[in-house]
């Protein structure tokens, strides 16, 4: 008999991976994680029935949501990360040298728990001694901090349950003001395709615009997402994301990637017609 986890992208479409082994579960009041090995996607993990990551392509969501910050600032010592409890953005940020310090914020540990048994290669990262990690819930933590990060890197599941507060203008107000003068904000957007996630790409990206003088959307093809079409923002006090870009100085660092180059961050924020409407009612131009 086959197996198959299947994923509702809306009402009409399903994405399904076929399943070898269920791996693990474990539901509480944050949600419910569970792990599956599959022959194509290779081992991933699950919140709530929507795929959070796979072995397979989160090299891609991890590399962008980390270099493009990382290499328009000219220099990062301090991190902060909301989500990513999998370690996957800390392990490609402790490829930074100069890094001096990275703090991340998961407000449901059982996602922390699962992936130090499940996925050491990436959990391992967690125990770097430039990292600390935070069980708390996003907003609180945020809310009395200031002028502390270079970089804030937001990696939340999904704007629903937990990941609500990620959509308020407090949140981002409270994001603006723990950066330095110079800092930057990286958040995952979601994808435009599908009617309800755009609403809520652009509600995001609203609270964004107006909290930040800079804002930016970049976008990258992630085959385990919803459409396999997936959008992030960039915000900044200072920086615009391609113009600032040191493509020089960040290629000389000998950083090993395999989905981000420099070249592929000039290209990423030329989005599509439609994606450029769709953001057109909340992002002025600054450049």
């Amino acid at each position: 008999m086959e197996f198959w986890f299947s994923e509702h992208h809306t009402e009409n479409v399903k994405f399904s991976v076929k399943v070898d082994k269920h791996l693990y579960t474990n539901e509480t009041d944050l949600g419910r994680v569970d792990i599956f090995e599959s022959l194509e996607f290779g081992k991933f993990l699950a919140v709530d029935g929507y795929i959070i990551f796979t072995e397979r392509d989160e090299f891609i969501y991890d590399e962008m949501l980390s270099h493009v910050p990382m290499a328009v600032h000219p220099n990062p010592k301090s991190v902060l990360i909301f989500g990513s409890g999998d370690g996957g953005v800390v392990e490609e940020l402790l490829k930074y040298k100069s890094l001096e310090r990275i703090d991340l914020v998961e407000v449901n540990d059982g996602v922390v728990e699962a992936c130090r048994k499940f996925f050491p290669e990436t959990a391992s990262s967690l125990d770097d001694e430039r990292v600390t990690v935070y069980t708390e819930n996003a907003l609180r933590f945020i809310r009395h901090i200031e002028n502390e990060y270079d970089v804030i890197i937001v990696d939340s599941a999904g704007f629903y349950g937990p990941g609500e507060s990620l959509l308020t203008r407090e949140f981002y107000g409270g994001c603006y003001k723990a950066l330095k003068a110079d800092g930057i904000m990286v958040n995952q957007h979601q994808s435009p395709f599908y009617e309800e996630d755009r609403i809520e790409t652009q509600k995001a990206h609203k609270r964004i615009v107006d909290s930040f003088p800079i804002s930016r959307v970049y976008q990258a093809h992630i085959p385990s997402y919803p459409s396999g079409y997936w959008l992030f923002g960039f915000a900044s006090k200072k920086y615009r994301p391609v113009l600032d870009l040191n493509a020089d100085a960040w290629n000389k660092l000998g950083i090993k990637t395999d989905y981000y180059t420099t070249n592929l961050h000039k290209g990423c924020f030329a989005l599509p017609a439609y994606v450029e409407r769709m953001l057109a009612d909340v992002e002025k131009i600054k450049d």
